[in-house]
């Protein structure tokens, strides 16, 4: 494959100072809990007793130097894009004609994310799969978030990171390449999708966050699994406070999560599915998220990008798009998803798994990326 603009590559590893580990541990060391108020539980937000819990486990058992010998299993870069440091993993499959797919991560995760697709994706011989299923696969870390910093001028939207990926994917000789992501990677494919450069196969995605519009003609085509889903998305309306958060005032929130890393922890309640025990996220995935925000200070950046698209117009997307909603994730509702979607080409539910299905049920998710793009 070719490209049209050759990137500056250069190797990056992951290495943070004995005396940012040394800080964190004396600050949790010195954590003031909150005094716990009548009823510590999950209604109220996060729990304190949660967090005791999380905590001592961060002080006594987590270790990040493994964490972070694993992450460096793989190949790392950094480059330059729009002005924007880019930091990102490539892992070329050995199956020489492999797709190219990028893997655009969450909020609150990271490129940690995708660590335990790597494997299926790249090798599917030894997951279950068969070599034609084989990727080769970027993973970047979006501008603001992780290593892509500091964050370049001018206001980042998704529209704008879907840009950046397409011209990372042409940088490094793929003409031609996919897409998946979850949450904000969910909506960077989209914009990908939207874009629809040429030689792109396509987005798959784990949500498609359409909402009615107040016409009633558009509930003529919903089923009961669609009114349960919109169930759903009220309650989740009604427990991501951080969203209107970080939409109104990222900078006021970035000031007590740069500062405490419990905050941090406590902020980060969507990875417990806001404690309403669906979650299959373990202790350490979820710390290993919490500590890379921490040793990156990216909680002021990351958090911008619900300012940057909180008054977004919708967009109809007319490219190429697919959808696996996992059980206990935010369910898309299809009659208002084909509205903002005319080219959905595959829907399918798995009956495990949630938001972060790419920790929590990773080979589900190689499947449904085998399959969206065989």
């Amino acid at each position: 494959m070719t490209s049209t603009q050759t990137l500056s590559l250069r190797p990056f590893e992951i290495a943070v100072p004995q005396a940012d580990l040394d800080d964190l541990q004396h600050r949790l060391e010195i954590t003031r809990f909150p005094e716990p108020a009548p009823g510590d539980d999950w209604s109220y937000g996060t729990p304190v007793g949660y967090l005791r819990e999380m905590v001592g486990h961060w002080r006594t058992a987590f270790d990040w130097r493994a964490q972070e010998a694993r992450m460096n299993e793989f190949p790392h870069f950094l480059t330059e894009i729009d002005g924007q440091t880019v930091h990102f993993l490539h892992v070329r499959s050995a199956v020489e004609d492999a797709t190219p797919i990028v893997l655009t991560h969450t909020y609150p995760g990271s490129f940690a994310d995708f660590l335990d697709v790597i494997g299926p994706l790249t090798d599917p011989e030894a997951h279950g799969g068969r070599a034609e299923d084989a990727f080769h696969v970027v993973i970047p870390s979006i501008p603001g978030f992780g290593f892509s910093t500091p964050l370049a001028e001018g206001e980042w939207t998704m529209a704008r990171v879907a840009r950046t990926w397409d011209a990372l994917m042409r940088g490094l000789g793929y003409d031609s390449y996919a897409a998946h992501g979850s949450d904000g990677g969910a909506m960077v494919s989209r914009e990908l999708a939207i874009l629809n450069p040429p030689g792109f196969l396509g987005a798959h995605v784990l949500q498609l966050f359409s909402f009615p519009s107040g016409d009633p003609a558009e509930f003529e085509k919903m089923t009961p699994a669609d009114y349960a889903a919109l169930e759903f998305a009220g309650w989740f309306q009604t427990v991501n406070g951080y969203a209107l958060m970080n939409a109104s005032r990222p900078q006021t929130i970035a000031a007590a999560l740069s500062d405490s890393p419990v905050g941090q922890l406590a902020y980060n309640e969507l990875f417990e599915n806001f404690g309403n025990g669906t979650s299959l996220v373990s202790r350490d995935q979820v710390l290993t998220q919490v500590t890379l925000y921490w040793l990156t200070n990216t909680s002021a950046t990351a958090a911008r990008y619900h300012h940057a698209e909180r008054n977004a117009e919708p967009v109809v997307n007319n490219g190429p798009i697919g959808v696996t909603v996992f059980a206990d994730d935010f369910k898309s509702m299809r009659p208002f998803a084909e509205r903002d979607n005319t080219n959905i080409v595959s829907w399918t539910e798995r009956p495990r798994g949630g938001h972060f299905a790419a920790m929590e049920v990773p080979q589900d998710l190689a499947e449904e990326i085998r399959a969206f793009y065989a």
